[in-house]
């Protein structure tokens, strides 16, 4: 490992990037690579995710796949540890993996919770427990967590993934304060609605509510969602900059500050724009039969 020393932004820097073979994740590892980084694309679609490095590197980038699944901590503390060890330095940690579940909280099993939490909230922990220590030793290091505005905005219908996306706000801000004097920024990306496979749920994403394809489409096209490769753009410009709140497209920053100044509007905005979407889609209830055991 390199002494002490600085964060390179972006020329000759090192960075991983969970959840990398596809979505954000992608464009993301793309974006660093156009900009001189050397990129680890961490996913469980590898082969995908070979796919994205051989891309890199035929543009002239320096990009490699790895196979981890971010559950598994050992195996995200491994990576870290490798990636050091061959490059000498970890400059960014882009704990960016994460899932869709699309249902009603009435719908759910246990075993739903917990395959979101362990995802979406301990994948982005275990990759900081991973990098944190290690950048701190080296002296310098930017983590950057993929959260969503849907952990700033009232969420119905996205109640779990809206509590694991507030979980990495918070987190990160709370980092942000405590890792400053030593060296290590935390930034928090916060995406609006980008056209990636989470939309629908994704590969690893899980669907307990039928929703016609078409009807699904039609409904996020109303939000105007962004090309993930504008979105990494403008978002590895804010992390340049070290902004803590990164939130791309720009103008769901209205929708935040309404929350934030008047959150019974924003209350009842979101339940009347529920209750919408639910006689929209013919969502059937389940007479109040919770998936307890599954």
């Amino acid at each position: 490992m390199e002494p002490k020393g600085k964060i390179r932004i972006f020329k000759d820097a090192v960075a991983i990037v969970t959840g990398g073979a596809s979505g954000i994740g992608r464009a993301l590892a793309e974006e660093l690579a156009g900009r001189g980084c050397e990129v680890v694309l961490a996913d469980r679609q590898v082969e995908c995710a070979q796919e994205v490095a051989s891309g890199i590197v035929g543009a002239g980038g320096r990009a490699r796949a790895a196979n981890v699944d971010v559950r598994d901590f050992a195996a995200v503390d491994t990576l870290v540890r490798e990636t050091i060890q061959r490059l000498g330095r970890l400059d960014f940690m882009f704990n960016n993996a994460g899932i869709g579940i699309a249902g009603n909280v009435d719908q759910y099993g246990i075993d739903d919770w917990r395959y979101i939490l362990d995802v979406n909230l301990y994948g982005v922990v275990n990759g900081i427990q991973a990098a944190y220590g290690p950048m701190l030793e080296q002296g310098f290091g930017h983590l950057v967590n993929t959260a969503s505005v849907a952990g700033l905005l009232i969420s119905p219908g996205a109640v779990s993934y809206a509590a694991t996306k507030y979980a990495i706000v918070g987190l990160s801000q709370s980092l942000r304060a405590e890792a400053a004097s030593k060296g290590v920024r935390v930034s928090v990306l916060c995406p609006g609605v980008i056209r990636t496979p989470i939309l629908e749920w994704g590969r690893y994403g899980r669907q307990l509510v039928e929703i016609p394809s078409e009807k699904m489409r039609q409904m996020w096209e109303r939000f105007k969602p962004m090309a993930p490769d504008l979105f990494a753009k403008k978002a590895i410009d804010l992390v340049a900059r070290n902004r803590a709140l990164i939130i791309v497209p720009s103008w769901w920053k209205t929708l935040w500050l309404t929350n934030r100044l008047f959150p019974s509007l924003s209350m009842l905005l979101a339940r009347r724009s529920f209750q919408r979407l639910q006689k929209e889609f013919a969502v059937k209830e389940e007479s109040g039969e919770f998936r307890r055991g599954v």
